[in-house]
């Protein structure tokens, strides 16, 4: 018996298969039947398919059987596959399989017969450099390498007469975020029509499931579109089914129905594309047998301004469809670009042509028109030359952002495209390499796109990696437009820029990357890594990042002891999983392993790639994955499969670490104030809180006064009106809730939403709720109250303290704090709600206005009423004795106020406040009666009885 396996780039040549229907049906009522091989072998059948029996000289395939659990993004896949000889004597058995490139590879088995080989990953022995000089002489196409982001595994064997063979491969990856979908692709090529053909995929995701979709089967050509193209119901036999968190599809198509999707046996890709609940706060962070994965992916960001050059190959070889696929592609892009943005294109072949010399131009209805006409003429012609193209977009974009004043938190980029290798002016790789490093000096990022078999992938491949890009490898009979406009969709919207994420040193260790130059829309960010302390019960973690005008900080404590949440034994369709139950210490090592060899990729030192290479071989050695430094052995056999000499020893960068940039050097953006949220707010007494209830206090005369406003619930209460001065406004809104029983009022009122308005240096505006902040500059940032954050723009600070407080600083010389009050099992009287309270209000002008704002800049006079109703003001040394008598009296304005004496609990109770109280709604204590602060909306910043005004 002779047995070999092997690992290759591509497809090999299938036999002719039989397409008749009547094969099919036979298949189908025949060798589905539990019998055992010799009894379905001997089982007599018609004389056509007896004949279509003879035809077929290989193994027929009885079974094909995939399995897959997914938990949290972290995909482990197995692959099952059974190969019946009926003929008379042995036969060639061959099993292939189509894997996503940047998955490893963790376990292979095969049983022939009566016996079994088992895979063992083993390092690979270095070659010395004579053989790796002539393993490089042949220039290897993509299709050697991969197919779009997969490579092909392939085992062969052969097997005695009347027995089987029984192929099981495991594979591990995870799942990257695309255009706000997971996608998760199985590839279902068994190349004849299977007797059991069965897929299922388990889906456990604890921040929970949305979105899940199953679009139809994918052949080849589509590969990497993303969108199905008329019919988008499920390919037939799936059945999809799904709670919040756990999700199953299996898709099981008889015989029969295989032969209407393809006779040939190539059914295509089986697609599931779904995506999880997140919220704007530092993501989404696992912890599990001293391990830890982190998922962070905000939304609800305005986009950030880009300044952006697209470079694009011209010359012969783009003669036909692809330049015309090219243009395509750009005539939509460039409708897409937005106001804020700025752009220039370039054309290159043996000569180098900008559309606009020494400038990139806003996007106007003109410009873009232009830039049409521009690419519309373009024509192919002449050589490629790589190298002079990356110079001059460099300089360009790099004295664009040198003389001009561009906004600091703008993101800018190159997009390259090009079918061919360099044949014009620089055509050594690693020069163009240095030269584009040099160019670009970590200022900007490269994505580069490859089109077609002649293209250099290694070099398109290592220039976006070095230069914090991503890059896209298409074949020429692809629908080139429609991945083109699919990739600048991933790149087109950055949300974020100069993302850092922290943990305290001494809590965590071995973490991947944590500095990320850009977050682009629907995509995601991931880092994990191993906990020191494992005693600890949480884990600190700090989300920096710039958005637009302002600048974040995400913060929360992470509880350490989540292993009801994150243990995964016992979930039901996860019972049999092996490696399963550590798969947040798998998704680490896979991080790590990518990071590893991608490090290597960039590296010129030969020390230091031996020294990477070691270690990613060591982790893969130790977690039992197949690297480009690994090989898989068969145990018993003593036969091995290792890559083909052809194969990039590097991942691709499709990937899990295609936007790795080196961390030395990175600084937390500037602007953040680290600490600053431990340090306690000073709490003024003045405020409006509770029922509610208002507090003013006068810190020179050293007493407070205090009133109630029993309103309406809907009524818009003005609190600080300053508008035309200072530029700053606060409104209040209240909602209604039942009476306590046995009180004296009908109804209670509380704040359910402040908002605060400023219009100077800039116009802003907050809403704040109970659950959320929204602050809006010009551009909208959702915020929610249930996590620590930091947001501050030039002249506005957000500072959020989760379920507890939202301070507002404006100019550093005015200061607001919010408290937020919860009820965990609110009485029918009570409402989530707001207070209110002012911390500094120097910056107020001494013309505010507002149920609190009239008092900040005046003082109140405390007066004694005598018998003879006299009056005489009373001096500081006589308040405690005022307070017995229950006729004293304010003199405010002019206008004397009766009060009383009353104690009242502020800021969460926890601080008890003695004030002069004023009853009737604070008639004469206040200007006008409580009709006149009632605003007509919460944006109304009318400062003057009666009037409205809007920022």
């Amino acid at each position: 018996m002779i047995l070999w396996l092997c690992l290759c780039w591509g497809f090999s040549p299938s036999a002719a298969q039989p397409d008749s229907e009547l094969m099919a049906r036979y298949l189908e009522q025949q060798l589905l039947a539990d019998y055992s091989i010799v009894e379905q072998v001997a089982r007599r059948v018609p004389r056509q398919a007896k004949f279509l029996q003879r035809l077929e000289t290989r193994p027929r395939m009885s079974e094909f059987h995939v399995r897959s659990t997914i938990i949290s993004r972290y995909a482990f896949t197995t692959v099952s596959c059974t190969m019946v000889n009926s003929g008379s004597e042995a036969r060639e058995a061959v099993f292939e399989m189509q894997i996503p490139a940047a998955a490893f590879i963790s376990n292979f088995t095969m049983s022939i017969g009566n016996k079994t080989y088992y895979g063992e990953v083993t390092g690979k022995e270095k070659k010395n450099s004579t053989e790796d000089k002539e393993r490089h002489k042949k220039p290897p196409s993509p299709t050697e390498g991969r197919e779009n982001g997969y490579e092909t595994f392939k085992a062969s064997a052969f097997i005695p007469r009347k027995m089987q063979a029984r192929f099981i491969l495991h594979y591990e990856e995870l799942l990257q975020r695309r255009l706000g979908k997971y996608e998760y692709t199985v590839s279902i090529r068994p190349q004849q029509l299977v007797g059991r053909l069965r897929v299922e995929v388990n889906i456990l995701e604890n921040s929970g499931i949305v979105s899940l979709e199953v679009p139809p089967l994918r052949n080849s050509k589509q590969k990497g579109n993303g969108k199905a193209e008329g019919d988008v119901s499920p390919p037939p036999s799936t059945v999809i089914g799904h709670t919040k968190t756990l999700a199953k599809v299996t898709f099981n198509p008889s015989v029969v129905e295989q032969t209407k999707i393809a006779r040939n046996g190539i059914l295509g890709d089986f697609i599931i594309r779904y995506d999880v609940n997140r919220e704007l706060s530092v993501g989404d962070v696992q912890i599990l047998n001293g391990y830890f994965v982190h998922y962070f992916a905000p939304t609800d960001l305005p986009p950030l301004p880009k300044n952006v050059v697209f470079v694009l190959d011209s010359s012969a070889s783009m003669v036909g469809t692809k330049l015309k696929q090219t243009k395509e592609a750009l005539f939509t892009i460039l409708q897409d670009l937005r106001p804020e943005d700025h752009f220039n294109i370039i054309g290159f072949s043996n000569r180098i042509k900008v559309w606009q010399q020494d400038r990139l131009v806003p996007v106007t209805p003109n410009n873009i028109r232009d830039a049409k006409k521009y690419i519309h003429n373009m024509s192919p012609t002449g050589g490629t030359n790589i190298n002079g193209a990356l110079q001059t977009g460099a300089k360009l974009l790099n004295d664009y952002i040198a003389q001009n004043d561009i906004d600091a938190r703008s993101v800018s980029l190159i997009i390259f495209l090009t079918d061919g290798r360099p044949t014009v002016g620089e055509t050594q790789s690693s020069k163009i390499l240095s030269n584009t490093k040099d160019a670009i000096r970590d200022k900007f990022c490269l994505f580069t796109i490859g089109i077609g078999n002649d293209v250099d992938h290694k070099l398109l491949e290592r220039m976006a990696l070095e230069n914090c890009g991503m890059t896209r490898l298409f074949q020429e009979d692809e629908d080139a437009a429609s991945h083109l406009k699919g990739f600048y969709d991933e790149i087109g919207t950055p949300l974020l820029s100069d993302i850092r994420v922290d943990y305290p040193e001494d809590d965590v260790e071995q973490v991947t990357q944590n500095f990320f130059p850009n977050y682009f829309n629907g995509s995601e960010i991931i880092i994990a890594g191993k906990l020191i302390n494992r005693t600890s019960d949480k884990l600190h973690v700090e989300v920096t990042a710039s958005n637009s005008k302002k600048y974040i900080l995400l913060k929360t404590d992470v509880a350490i002891d989540l292993l009801s949440r994150n243990d995964i034994r016992g979930v039901p369709g996860l019972e049999d999983g092996k490696g399963d139950n550590n798969y947040i210490e798998r998704a680490w090592s896979y991080l790590t392993i990518k990071e590893l060899l991608n490090s290597r990729l960039k590296s010129d030192d030969s020390q230091e790639k031996d020294n990477l290479m070691e270690k990613a071989k060591s982790m893969a050695l130790a977690y039992n994955f197949v690297t480009p430094f690994t090989v898989l052995k068969m145990k018993e056999a003593g036969l091995h499969s290792e890559l083909p000499q052809e194969e990039f020893i590097s991942p691709s960068t499709d990937g899990i670490g295609e936007k790795v940039q080196s961390l030395q050097g990175h600084k937390a953006p500037p602007g953040i104030r680290r600490g600053q949220d431990k340090q306690r707010i000073k709490i003024s007494k003045t405020s409006a809180d509770g029922d509610p209830h208002f507090v003013i206090d006068f810190p020179s005369s050293k007493f407070s006064v205090c009133f109630n406003i029993d309103g309406e619930p809907g009524d818009i209460l003005r609190l600080v009106s300053d508008h035309k001065e200072s530029g700053v406004t606060v409104n209040g809104q209240l909602i209604g809730a039942p009476a306590p029983p046995n009180g004296h009022k009908k109804q209670r009122t509380y704040f359910s939403t402040i908002t605060i308005l400023s219009n100077k240096p800039e116009r802003s505006y907050l809403e704040i709720t109970p659950r959320r902040v929204i602050l809006d500059d010009g551009e909208k940032l959702v915020l929610s109250c249930g996590r620590s954050a930091v947001v501050r723009s030039r002249s506005l600070e957000v500072s959020i303290s989760a379920y507890s407080n939202i301070t507002v600083t404006i100019r550093d010389s005015i200061s607001f704090v919010i408290l937020i009050h919860h009820y965990k099992k609110p009485a029918p009287y009570q409402r989530n709600h707001l207070g209110f309270y002012i911390s500094n209000s120097k910056g107020l002008s001494s013309d505010s206005h507002g149920l609190l704002g009239q008092f900040l800049n005046h003082e109140v006079k405390l007066l004694q009423e005598s018998l003879n109703t006299s009056h005489q003001e009373a001096g500081q040394n006589q308040t405690e004795a005022l307070k017995a008598n229950p006729t004293n009296t304010l003199k405010v304005k002019g206008r004397l106020v009766p009060v009383v004496w009353k104690q009242r609990r502020i800021y969460n109770g926890q601080q008890e406040v003695n004030c002069w109280f004023a009853k009737n709604n604070a008639d004469k204590l206040i200007d006008g009666s409580y009709q006149d602060y009632l605003a007509s909306h919460p944006f109304d910043t009318g400062t003057s009885f009666g009037t409205i005004n809007s920022l």
